[in-house]
């Protein structure tokens, strides 16, 4: 059916508020769940019906609930829900002052990290080298380009016959276990700086941080993270660390520790020695500010919304026609390794993770003292939705959401909306929303600038 009279059929539909009710209850998802069943809400101990649903009731005999994907590329709606959550998460441990975290933790010593990958071989880059000379592919050893900063080469090799794919797999594959080590590594390095044992300066300090994983152009991982010192005491006040315990001493502790870990990573298929893998040289670390930043410095606002930003990125965000070749033949080297790995050896899972380059983490970790859950903050966001039924509902004696009891009995229907139409009125309706959502917090962000001069 023509998208156009698919749309209009939808609008013209006497059921059309409510199917957009519907929709709006999904955030008005991309590619929503379908739903088949009914659910009836009981009120605390008494049994009262609060509210009764029914998919019958609904449009097309139908209800949806959002898809929950966090990648931009796959539903913007989520991914913006996704993003918003992030951000609360990494704010209140930067800055406090919300969702149960006091204001005292933006006096805590905090910087913010930025940790990448070993260079794999030479790609294109904005900074060109004029001298390298000629690889024995005949080829340039350096980028002496010049680039635009959307040229798609970016990030391509210069000689792909001299890159070492294998090594860029085995090294993203490891990653996750690279950054445990790291963490070990600085708090070992913490107490060498307090002049305790590990075990004295874990009744002294406590390392805490949150981190987000990035491709860069050249389809390797790097990390931003937030990493914070508490002191050790009631973790619900989040304790303040003694105050020999600074700033420097963390950044210090961090340099070390990302220079000096090594982890050694079994041999891949066909080598004979296993493969040393560790962090690249390039490294940022960074003092947090607090509030805006005005002199220049970074702010924990401004950290935050990058850190979120990242959170919903993948690998299909790397994009560019050149690098495309890139990235499959990234992925084509995963599945060899895989096929050519032993039955019992840990490389054989690289056939499940080469769509993303090899990559097994997680793209967004916290440590547990680190500041609200995203479970916690999803679990208050449907504790809001109940308390608007109770009041919706009227019931004379006040009933405490946790004591709300729902019952029901769903069956998959399928995914995403029925026609293109109703596609197109949800995305349509889920960019409106952002953007008023946006220009609102932009209009917030500037009454608190003018009020604080």
């Amino acid at each position: 059916m023509n998208l156009g009279v698919s749309v209009a059929r939808r609008l013209r539909s006497p059921e059309f508020d409510q199917w957009l009710q519907g929709a709006s209850r999904t955030g008005y998802c991309s590619n929503p769940v379908r739903l088949s069943g009914e659910s009836t809400t009981l009120a605390g101990e008494s049994g009262e019906v609060l509210a009764q649903f029914s998919s019958t009731t609904q449009p097309d005999g139908l209800t949806y609930v959002r898809c929950g994907n966090r990648r931009a590329r796959r539903c913007a709606s989520c991914s913006h829900e996704y993003k918003g959550d992030t951000w609360h998460m990494i704010m209140a441990g930067a800055a406090g002052g919300m969702k149960g975290v006091p204001e005292s933790i933006a006096a805590h010593p905090m910087v913010f990290l930025t940790l990448t990958a070993p260079s794999f071989g030479a790609v294109h880059t904005l900074a060109p080298t004029r001298r390298g000379g000629v690889c024995g592919h005949g080829k340039a050893r350096v980028c002496g380009c010049e680039h635009e900063a959307d040229d798609p080469l970016l990030g391509e090799p210069v000689c792909a016959d001299c890159y070492d794919y294998e090594g860029h797999i085995a090294w993203q594959f490891h990653a996750p276990e690279l950054w445990r080590r790291f963490t070990i590594t600085v708090r070992r390095r913490l107490a060498r700086e307090l002049g305790m044992t590990a075990r004295a300066a874990s009744e002294v300090v406590r390392l805490q941080f949150a981190k987000v994983a990035e491709f860069q152009r050249r389809g390797a991982v790097h990390f931003h993270a937030i990493v914070r010192l508490d002191g050790v005491g009631d973790l619900d006040t989040f304790p303040a660390p003694p105050p020999g315990v600074t700033e420097s001493l963390l950044v210090r502790a961090i340099r070390s520790a990302a220079r000096d870990v090594v982890i050694s990573a079994p041999r891949l298929p066909g080598e004979v020695e296993e493969r040393e893998l560790h962090w690249g040289a390039q490294m940022d670390v960074q003092a947090i500010v607090q509030r805006e930043g005005l002199d220049g410095s970074l702010s924990d606002r401004a950290v935050a919304a990058y850190i979120a930003k990242y959170a919903t990125k993948a690998t299909e965000d790397i994009g560019g026609a050149g690098r495309r070749v890139h990235l499959d033949r990234l992925k084509a080297v995963a599945s060899e390794i895989a096929e050519g790995s032993e039955p019992e050896s840990d490389y054989v899972l690289l056939k499940k993770w080469a769509h993303m380059l090899g990559f097994r983490g997680h793209f967004s970790t916290k440590s547990r003292r680190y500041s609200v859950t995203l479970g916690s903050l999803r679990g208050a966001r449907r504790r809001w939705r109940l308390e608007r039924l109770i009041e919706r509902a009227g019931v004379e004696e006040h009933t405490p959401s946790e004591e709300v009891l729902v019952i029901g009995s769903w069956s998959f229907a399928g995914m995403g909306w029925l026609s293109g139409g109703d596609r197109a009125l949800a995305l349509e309706a889920s960019r409106a929303v952002r953007d008023w959502r946006d220009s609102r917090r932009e209009r917030s962000i500037q009454r608190e600038g003018k009020d604080d001069a």
